[in-house]
């Protein structure tokens, strides 16, 4: 470590964010479920199965196929089912599943058994309560006053709910009660995040108290993970349990040297006097002297009982710091948000910290946070620093501004230049690609934030802050096939695509987009479904020529279930037919792609349910 790097004339990047990386715990447990062997004595009405299926519009069913992979209960009128344990019992953890819920199902993951994560079909519900889908379940006191007996529990801040029979995602992580050598608790149990569908929900929430149902009264620092087999039909797969039970590092015996000054290389310390010298009991910059130009040095032990790789994130905003543990530079001097890997067997090792603040205009702080195997990123720092201090985002209400035209990226896609994002008070909104005259893409949940195209200079994009559902890379609606064997077009060559532009036709939300293709006119309606659980999609197509085909999806897998009813994909979305539709659809394979295409015919409507 001979020198910092040199500085950027431009800190605006600089944050005092601390990146939070991934580290492959040793204790994940992985259910294959391919058998019951993780769980206690499964009653009668859970089926390990290769498939499972439910019908959007008939309550309670799930239809089952055999096979592995997928858990699913399917109470019966007999046998209303019963609850399901893991036979391990877990602490501190992460928990991710894939889950999907028959019409009207109820079911629900309690973490210890003792804490509910509610599972509901809340499919369409605009202002979802602590008994819908991701919510924290409520607590239970029959002795307080009728109508106050539930308490404590906490609703999503939106809902990202799918519809029944789609596949849904749910990441929670969790921080155990503490309890002294007396079992005593001495730290309640906490839910650090909840993410549904890609959406956080839940952020650090604390738990007071088992919820209402929990499987006992006193609360534990071990317990099973418990999944609610009695209120409904419900199939679950790749459930992953990874557990944070190893004990901390340590970090003690830190003593700090302040020198006053702009310093841009590591100086020979042998050299210089300390402005100020002294001993602090946790990491911090909260230091007289230290609040202009300055360098500290911090020296101190760190003793870690578990052997591992473990990862160190160190943040030193307005300046560079550096990192060392016993005789490796685990993080070299740099500047902003850095980080490091580093082998450690179980001891104690001396500790080498460096800060050098150069901007006298941002607040001295320092964060160290590491993580290893079996333990949940933590600092050792006073934490001060912890969260982000770029601007406040600036959110487009549906309400004021339901049409906003702005770029749009779509992930592993291209950059939309011409995307016009439609919002409603019924939290369903998706965005159109005048380009190409096609849907690129609808999310459930809030609507956008334009943080990025109108801070500052801003780059002109806005971003969905709901549950997203994308439908691929940018291409046309209509195409004109020589054959069926003919693959769909991916560009506008020879199509004399023209654009036509838009109107809002009621409501702020009711569009009609207006464009040439192939020869014919279309008028392309769309338009949020007033029970918040789709979109209706009205095409009027003058003069399309024979052959002239409409592509209403193209993903992996598609399936017909039916009765113009067609799942998509992963079980990720639905279209269904309407009665206008009298040609049959046709699905083909092209490419290792499936598409759904209807030839193209003068009033033709479908909708996206999701």
């Amino acid at each position: 470590m001979d020198q910092f790097k040199a500085f950027k004339s431009n800190f605006g990047w600089l944050t005092t964010v601390l990146f939070i990386f991934n580290l492959q715990a040793h204790a994940q447990t992985v259910f294959s479920f391919d058998n019951f062997d993780g769980f206690e004595n499964p009653g009668k009405t859970w089926n390990i199965v290769g498939e499972a299926r439910a019908d959007i519009h008939e309550t309670g069913q799930l239809r089952i196929s055999k096979g592995s992979g997928i858990l699913a209960n399917v109470p019966t009128q007999k046998n209303k089912g019963e609850d399901l344990y893991t036979k391990a019992s877990y602490g501190d953890m992460d928990l991710e599943l894939d889950f999907l819920m028959a019409k009207g199902a109820n079911s629900g993951i309690y973490l210890q058994g003792m804490y509910e994560i509610q599972l509901l079909d809340s499919w369409g519900k605009a202002t979802p309560g602590s008994g819908d889908n991701g919510g924290i379940y409520e607590r239970w006191d029959d002795s307080r006053p009728k109508g106050q007996q539930g308490y404590q529990g906490y609703a999503p801040r939106q809902n990202a709910s799918k519809a029944p029979g789609l596949w849904q995602n749910l990441k929670v992580s969790f921080q155990a009660p503490k309890f002294d050598v007396n079992n005593k608790k001495v730290e309640n149990a906490k839910i650090i995040s909840v993410v549904l569908n890609g959406v956080t929900i839940h952020e650090e929430v604390e738990l007071f108290g088992p919820t209402r149902g929990a499987m006992a009264t006193e609360e534990m620092a071990r317990g099973p993970v418990r999944i609610q087999g009695d209120h409904g039909a419900v199939a679950f797969r790749n459930l992953k349990i990874t557990s944070y039970d190893n004990p901390k590092p340590v970090l003690s015996d830190i003593a700090f040297d302040l020198y006053k000054g702009r310093f841009e290389k590591v100086p020979d310390f042998s050299q210089l006097t300390a402005d100020r010298s002294g001993q602090i009991d946790r990491l911090t910059a909260n230091i007289r002297g230290a609040d202009e130009q300055f360098l500290i040095r911090y020296q101190g032990n760190l003793e870690v009982e578990i052997d591992g790789k473990f990862r160190f994130n160190l943040s030193v905003p307005g300046g560079a710091g550096s990192l060392a543990v016993g005789d490796e530079q685990v993080i070299a001097a740099s500047m902003g948000n850095l980080s490091g890997e580093h082998q450690l067997t179980a001891g104690k090792y001396p500790v080498e910290i460096l800060y050098a603040k150069v901007q006298d205009w941002i607040q001295p702080g320092i964060a160290l946070e590491v993580s290893g195997p079996g333990i949940r990123p933590f600092q050792l720092s006073d934490g001060a620093f912890s969260s982000s201090t770029g601007p406040d985002p600036i959110l487009v209400d549906p309400n004021e501004r339901p049409v906003l035209r702005s770029f749009m990226d779509i992930p592993d896609g291209p950059r939309i230049t011409h995307a016009v994002s439609v919002g409603s008070p019924e939290k369903v909104h998706y965005t159109y690609d005048m380009d190409w005259g096609n849907l690129v893409q609808v999310w459930r949940g809030d609507y956008l934030n334009a943080t990025p195209m109108w801070n500052s200079r801003g780059d002109g994009s806005s971003r969905p802050l709901g549950s997203v559902t994308n439908f691929g890379n940018p291409a046309l609606s209509l195409a004109h096939l020589q054959t069926i064997e003919q693959p769909w077009p991916t560009d506008t060559l020879g199509s004399n695509y023209k654009v036509r532009g838009y109107k809002i036709l009621s409501n702020g939300h009711h569009l009609q987009f207006t464009f040439e293709s192939y020869g014919a006119n279309v008028s392309d309606e769309l338009e949020i479904l007033a029970d918040g659980q789709g979109i209706k999609r009205v095409l009027t197509i003058e003069n399309a020529k024979a052959n002239t085909f409409v592509r209403l999806a193209q993903d992996g897998q598609i399936k017909d279930l039916g009765e113009g009813l067609f799942v998509i994909g992963d079980q990720s979305y639905y279209i269904q037919l309407g009665e206008t539709n009298q040609a049959k659809p046709e699905i083909r394979s092209i490419d290792g792609r499936m598409e759904l295409l209807v030839p193209a015919r003068e009033n033709m409507e479908y909708l996206l349910l999701f």
